[in-house]
């Protein structure tokens, strides 16, 4: 496996579905740290703070801790810090990420008083009906910035496939003739925060999702080999419709170390 610098490991619909392990990828998990190969997990998730993805993936018994891991909301606090250095930020997201969103000053998006200078938008859920849309709606056609943590548009539980983000950033961009700044995969900033706490090379690492767009071929775009898991949500038609082809695709997670070990060659 030593042609492999790092792995780069998305985690709905790769290792767990509505955070139960899949098949086979704990124990694969725990050969790629066996061999001691560097590993980080890049989560779109917006739900969960890195502590608590930590936390409910170690009791599933994969060998992880919060360092191992790099979410949206972490990463989109370090671009805001950059790119709006003291902005008022109104959040709408499903689920509290607060922790993750460390030195960012947020707002409450129902206060009219409020006037942020950005609309950032997380993981989609129940808080996204008419009345918050329409709200953030309203801050953008006074000049608000939009950043989005992706650009999801569905994701995979245990009762199927649900909405997410995506299909609702869509409309909120047309409406205020807006385009958002996305800082989740695929952009290259998040694929490159997580290479350079491992100090790993794009072109010696892979990219291991279920997302052909934004986990894989977006990973490509940036020197990454990228690894499509039939898993998750996966589809066929999907892949099929795609406007690139993985490098590699695998029937799950747990065929990766067989992988890795094809693409070391002979010792």
């Amino acid at each position: 496996m030593e042609r492999v610098g790092a792995v780069l490991i998305d985690i709905d619909g790769v290792l767990t579905v509505s955070w139960k392990p899949l098949p086979g990828a704990v124990a694969a998990m725990e050969q790629l740290r066996e061999a001691g190969i560097p590993l980080a997990l890049v989560t779109n998730t917006t739900s969960r703070t890195r502590a608590s993805v930590a936390a409910v993936l170690a009791e599933a018994g994969f060998p992880v801790t919060a360092d191992d891991i790099f979410t949206a909301p972490a990463v989109t606090a370090a671009y805001l810090a950059a790119h709006c250095p003291g902005a008022r930020c109104a959040l709408l997201n499903s689920g509290d990420i607060r922790e993750d969103l460390e030195g960012v000053t947020l707002v409450d998006l129902d206060d009219p008083d409020a006037e942020p200078d950005v609309v950032v938008v997380g993981g989609a859920g129940e808080e996204f009906g008419y009345g918050p849309l329409n709200r953030a709606f309203a801050h953008l056609q006074r000049g608000a910035r939009l950043v989005a943590m992706h650009r999801n548009l569905y994701w995979r539980t245990a009762s199927g496939l649900q909405l997410d983000t995506g299909a609702f950033l869509v409309g909120l961009e047309r409406a205020a003739g807006v385009e958002a700044e996305v800082t989740g995969k695929p952009a290259e900033p998040f694929f490159a925060a997580a290479l350079a706490q491992l100090g790993a090379d794009a072109s010696r690492s892979l990219m291991v999702g279920d997302d052909i767009e934004s986990d894989v071929l977006g990973a490509q775009r940036h020197g990454i080999t990228g690894v499509l898991v039939r898993t998750g949500k996966y589809l066929p038609e999907t892949h099929r419709a795609a406007p690139g082809s993985p490098d590699h695709v695998l029937d799950s997670f747990a065929d990766l170390p067989s992988l890795l070990e094809r693409l070391a060659g002979p010792r």
